[in-house]
């Protein structure tokens, strides 16, 4: 068996930590699931395209996933740090760049990094518009 290329390895990572993100909001349905793997397909066609980008794919699948939901279910992660006022989503930060973290703009923190959002507590971040 041949070691897994630099680009497959990151698209299996960022697979994964969206995935965890989404089990962590207990939002990770069949449906949802198809959306990562269609970020995916997207994703490996774009490093392709330009390998230097291999290390932002993770944030860029977080990113389309977090698009996707918006389109179809309504904000998610939601911010487990501001209790009161208006429901709003987490940011992935850097927009283009490694080590993405989700974020509160409107708090201004680093919540959890992509990946992390049950250890950070965000674990029922269901998107808005869904109920539990």
């Amino acid at each position: 068996m041949s070691p897994l290329s630099p680009l497959e390895q990151a698209l299996h990572t960022a697979r994964a930590l969206v995935l965890a993100d989404l089990v962590a909001g207990e939002v990770a349905e069949a449906d949802v699931v198809s959306l990562v793997e269609e970020s995916v397909v997207q994703r490996r066609w774009w490093v392709e395209q330009w390998p230097d980008g291999v290390e932002f794919v993770a944030g860029l699948v977080a990113q389309d996933v977090q698009d996707a939901l918006l389109d179809r279910f309504g904000r998610w992660p939601l911010c487990p740090v501001c209790g009161a006022g208006d429901p709003h989503a987490l940011e992935v930060e850097p927009e283009l760049g490694p080590d993405p973290h989700w974020v509160c703009h409107k708090a201004g923190v680093k919540v959890a990094a992509v990946g992390s959002l049950g250890a950070a507590g965000a674990g029922g971040a269901r998107p808005s518009g869904e109920s539990a």
